[in-house]
């Protein structure tokens, strides 16, 4: 009987598998972020000086912070979890322009 329940244990907790660690989900993110054109026109093109998550949305959505030597952007990212096993993908929201 143990072991029934044992492998059952192991067959819910299977998708949990295709999760990607912290450290390559914040490099997603951080991806996401640092290749959208809406993002680089709303930074004049400028270079990045540093990039950091600030906090989180009432909804939900994570906040970035890209800062240049002009301007603080904050931009949004919205979870998309996937309809089954596999990996989270990420919605950019860029409410407005450089602080």
């Amino acid at each position: 009987m143990r072991l029934l329940l044992s492998l059952a244990a192991c067959l819910v907790a299977a998708p949990a598998f295709a999760a990607l660690s912290p450290f390559y989900d914040s490099a997603e993110r951080i991806d996401i972020i640092m290749s959208s054109p809406e993002v680089a026109d709303a930074l004049g093109q400028a270079p990045v000086r540093s990039i950091e998550n600030t906090g989180t949305r009432d909804d939900g959505a994570s906040e970035w912070t890209v800062r240049t030597q002009q301007c603080d952007l904050v931009v949004y990212l919205v979870a998309i979890p996937p309809d089954g096993p596999g990996m989270t993908t990420y919605r950019l929201d860029l409410p407005k322009g450089c602080d």
